[in-house]
């Protein structure tokens, strides 16, 4: 009997420490959960803050170029009304200025 009752004994303890490392097991797996869900989060606030920021320098990028052609086109309209309309500044002599007083 004795030698029954130490074994039931040791099986309920057996089964007492399997649980308790099935729960142990269970809230880490759950601890961890959690963290790689903030960290996925954080990342994800990261990478749509930097995705502002492409957005964000495209536009400008847009705006440089428009800028970049506007400048090469006045000296390309210029050069061209030297060239094919053979326009000219005329000198001082041909200039008159008009006052409205």
């Amino acid at each position: 009997m004795i030698k029954n009752h130490k074994l039931i004994e040791k099986s309920i303890l057996q089964q007492v420490a399997i649980v308790l490392l099935i729960i142990i097991a269970i809230m880490g797996s759950a601890f961890m959960v959690v963290n790689q869900v903030f960290n996925y989060r954080h990342d994800y606030r990261g990478y749509n803050n930097l995705m502002k920021e492409k957005d964000d320098l495209n536009a400008e990028w847009g705006r440089l170029l428009i800028e970049q052609q506007t400048f090469g086109a006045t000296a390309q309209i210029g050069s061209r009304a030297v060239t094919q309309l053979r326009m000219y500044s005329p000198p001082a002599t041909q200039t008159v200025v008009i006052s409205t007083k």
